[in-house]
């Protein structure tokens, strides 16, 4: 059996699995805290680079 783990803390996925959309992918995490965490990330790349530009 594959195991399948959260995108942002590694995790084993249980029973409810988030699913976030980043950059054009969507990966699953384990919970809401990991969702907006990842979410924080990305926005705080694509700031960083937009600055750049």
């Amino acid at each position: 059996m594959k195991k399948t783990t959260c995108a942002a803390c590694d995790c084993e996925l249980g029973a409810e699995i988030i699913t976030v959309k980043l950059g054009g992918e969507t990966v699953e995490v384990c919970c809401q805290e990991c969702a907006e965490a990842l979410n924080e990330a990305e926005s705080s790349t694509s700031a960083a680079q937009s600055s750049k530009e």
